[in-house]
């Protein structure tokens, strides 16, 4: 069986803590990780946070691209969920791994909507 999508966890640490701070950097970054991505943007949505940090979401026709930062740890989590298999997201990470300036970064990709018996459900917790 397919899954129904694929998300990908990108995390990206030793980033510059002042690109990490700058709401209209991250915005254009995360909305050009989706268009190298090859999604169709429908909105984009980003807060900056006193004293610190930002979180956006680039909402495209395939899902979502989103992005939490913590400036005084240097690090930002990215969040890429698409329905589309085919979108071309190591090319997005490797583009926000540079734009945020990160000297370490990884991530990992998980498929989603598939049935797997060794997810616990929430009422077995």
């Amino acid at each position: 069986m397919n899954g129904l999508g694929l998300h990908i966890l990108m995390e990206f640490y030793e980033c510059s803590d002042t690109i990490l701070n700058k709401l209209d950097v991250l915005e254009e970054s995360m909305n050009e990780a989706a268009n190298v991505a090859g999604a169709t943007i429908i909105k984009s949505v980003f807060h900056q946070f006193a004293p610190q940090g930002v979180t956006g979401v680039v909402v495209v026709a395939e899902s979502h691209l989103a992005i939490h930062t913590w400036p005084e740890h240097g690090y930002a989590a990215v969040d890429f969920f698409t329905c589309n298999t085919d979108m071309d997201y190591l090319t997005s990470y490797q583009l926000l791994a540079k734009a945020l300036n990160s000297k370490v970064h990884n991530y990992k990709s998980v498929e989603r909507g598939l049935i797997n018996s060794n997810i616990k459900q929430l009422d077995e917790l």
